[in-house]
């Protein structure tokens, strides 16, 4: 059995562009990834550069809160 209080955690991350212009400006919708990180070794969160299928280039991705 698995422990409750697991050090491995699943976070999702989205893109931070898509997020700003949700207001408006033909959003079609918001780039999102899964990864598991260790939340020992990195208490702050995530920050990557991913491809983005909305904006259709690399732009950074960021933890989101659940």
């Amino acid at each position: 059995m698995t422990k409750s209080k697991d050090a491995r955690v699943t976070t999702a991350l989205a893109c931070t562009l898509c997020i700003c212009k949700e207001a408006g400006d033909k959003s079609t919708g918001i780039s999102r990834y899964t990864t598991r990180k260790n939340r020992r070794n990195t208490p702050t969160r995530l920050e990557s550069k991913k491809f983005c299928v909305c904006c259709h280039r690399h732009t950074y991705h960021k933890e989101i809160k659940k």
